[in-house]
């Protein structure tokens, strides 16, 4: 494998900018992960804040995961919670669920404005759990192991183990994802166990394996192993990765699968409103026009 170079495109989510990396024409998946949002940062204000309403999701885990800001979760099985900076939400679709995001509404009319800045990635699940019940979990910041990363990084593992310590995550398959944020500058060589492993630019530049990246480009590297890293003061990196799927996944709209007949049947209890419901929210996003698989 070569390195892969992947910059972010830029998405519009009815005022809300995002630029997503995966999935790219380049490459689909990193080990178990479909789909990497960076959203923000935005400035929060009437016309431009977290709004998503109600929408269902089926054969993965959602990721969320902030940086500065906050997000008010609700979902169909009833829960309801708030992320803030350094937590990190961990919502399993299984045979499905449905869940809304929102910028809590004070702060949208806080003065000065509020900011808010995160990722939200996903997290293919293995086929013999495809089909398990729902589940969501809230990990607080203070919760997250944290470990000394090469000479001056203080690296959070929000899922996975790195260097012996693991973080308090269940997840159903190999799977690593790391916050660096590197303070100052630095020139050293990383490496990672992982099978495959994605470089995220948050903010900052780097150098790494010889390629010049910013903010919103993802690097899939060609051997975690033996990564060669040069950072700006100030640069934030996240790390993706873990074991692929020996099976191909189906991507459709919030939908992931290795059945497209698990696709289907979603879709259509979406469009039949028979799919499940947040408690105390009417509206929701409509199925897309797009072509089933």
């Amino acid at each position: 494998m070569e390195n892969i170079i992947i910059h972010g495109r830029e998405r519009d989510l009815g005022g809300f900018l995002v630029h997503r990396s995966l999935p790219s024409a380049h490459r689909r998946y990193c080990g178990p992960f479909v789909f990497l949002d960076h959203m923000g940062p935005l400035e929060i204000t009437e016309e431009h804040l977290m709004n998503v309403r109600p929408h269902p999701h089926i054969g993965l885990a959602t990721v969320t995961y902030l940086f500065d800001g906050r997000g008010y979760h609700r979902d169909s099985l009833g829960s309801k919670q708030m992320i803030t900076p350094g937590d990190l939400n961990w919502m399993t679709a299984g045979r499905g669920i449905v869940h809304s995001e929102r910028t809590p509404p004070e702060d949208r009319a806080a003065h000065p404005h509020k900011w808010m800045h995160g990722v939200q990635i996903w997290v293919g699940l293995p086929t013999e759990h495809e089909e398990c019940e729902p589940s969501f979990a809230h990990w607080p910041s203070e919760k997250m192991p944290r470990i000394q990363f090469g000479k001056n990084i203080n690296a959070k593992i929000m899922i996975g183990e790195h260097s012996g310590v693991k973080s308090p995550v269940t997840c159903l398959s190999r799977t690593l994802f790391m916050d660096l944020p590197c303070a100052q500058d630095g020139e050293e060589t990383w490496s990672f166990n992982e099978q495959e492993l994605g470089l995220f630019i948050v903010n900052g530049e780097a150098v790494i394996n010889g390629h010049a990246l910013k903010g919103d480009d993802l690097i899939l590297v060609a051997d975690p192993e033996n990564i060669e890293i040069k950072y700006a003061e100030n640069t934030r990196i996240l790390a993706i990765g873990g074991e692929p799927f020996p099976e191909p996944r189906h991507i459709w709209w919030n939908f992931v699968s290795s059945k497209k007949e698990l696709i289907h049947k979603a879709a259509a209890a979406w469009k039949d409103q028979t799919f499940g419901h947040v408690p105390g929210e009417t509206d929701f996003i409509p199925l897309p026009n797009d072509k089933l698989p």
